[in-house]
């Protein structure tokens, strides 16, 4: 389907969440520039949820699936985008009034350029809370900003359909860090736009947030980073910086792995170190 320009699509996923969707879909319809079209995608809630969307939000399109994790719900909803412009929206974050205007209005003024995010103010267990200098936003080739951590919010990207079509969709392989993932493939191959303008309300803390859910998180950033390096699109630059975060990422996994006694994942990494690290000094030396 040819998207609809200049239009806007938004997606929510949402998984036993019918208690904070209702505040993320409000600070949606509250926009001063109103999307073409929201799609919230229900990841098989029993909670309730889908019931929630169909009575209090009936301008919503509603997507029902069996629960297969936040990646394949996301794809699933931008699959069914008819914008030009695609939003993503966590279902416990939610936006200020001017969120999609200013982006819209930031992107006319930079033609070239098909991504956008912001600033973002942070809530956690009720409090807001600064982050730290790590956690610092950045515009341009932000490749190397995407290697330590995830570098952009979901909730405030604003990105041109086109975008997912060069690049692919989440990697629903990955039952986390699969947003890391994407960034790293998107910002190997093109600039990002930056607003320094605190658009998105992010709530954490709670317990059901993947970070709190799944230990050894590194693991998922080693299998990204492998990915983006084996894809070959980067400069000799941005593969040495590549390679030096992933020993580094395959070095913290292995302390914890360690420290839990997981000898088996211990052996596994050790091997994949000393794989990559041959790898890249050999690349480094020009032989590969």
């Amino acid at each position: 389907m040819t998207a609809r320009a200049g239009e806007v699509s938004v997606v929510i996923p949402t998984f036993e969440r019918a208690s904070v969707l209702p505040r993320a879909l409000e600070s949606v319809m509250a926009q001063t520039h109103s999307p073409a079209e929201v799609i919230v995608v229900d990841d098989g809630s029993t909670d309730g949820t889908s019931e929630l969307v169909e009575r209090g939000f009936p301008g919503v399109r509603l997507l029902r699936q069996e629960n297969r994790g936040v990646s394949a719900a996301r794809n699933r909803g931008i699959g069914a985008c008819e914008g030009e412009w695609i939003a993503l929206l966590d279902s416990d974050d939610e936006w200020r009034p001017e969120k999609l205007q200013r982006q819209l209005s930031a992107l006319q003024d930079h033609s070239d350029l098909r991504i956008c995010h912001t600033d973002e103010i942070w809530i956690r267990r009720g409090r807001r809370v600064n982050p730290r200098q790590i956690h610092a936003k950045h515009g341009g080739w932000i490749f190397r900003h995407c290697l330590p951590l995830c570098a952009m919010s979901p909730s405030s990207i604003l990105i041109h359909h086109s975008v997912f079509e060069e690049v692919g969709l989440f990697d629903e392989d990955l039952p986390a860090c699969e947003d890391y993932d994407l960034w790293l493939r998107i910002c190997s191959r093109r600039p990002v736009l930056y607003l320094d303008e605190p658009l998105v309300v992010k709530y954490g803390g709670h317990e059901d947030q993947l970070s709190s859910r799944i230990w050894g998180l590194d693991r998922f950033r080693v299998q990204a980073l492998e990915k983006v390096i084996r894809g070959g699109a980067l400069s000799q630059e941005d593969r040495d910086a590549a390679g030096a975060a992933l020993l580094e990422k395959i070095e913290i996994y292995l302390t914890g792995a360690r420290k839990r006694g997981k000898n088996r994942e211990v052996e596994e990494y050790e091997a994949k170190r000393a794989k990559w690290s041959e790898e890249l000094a050999r690349w480094r030396r020009g032989v590969a």
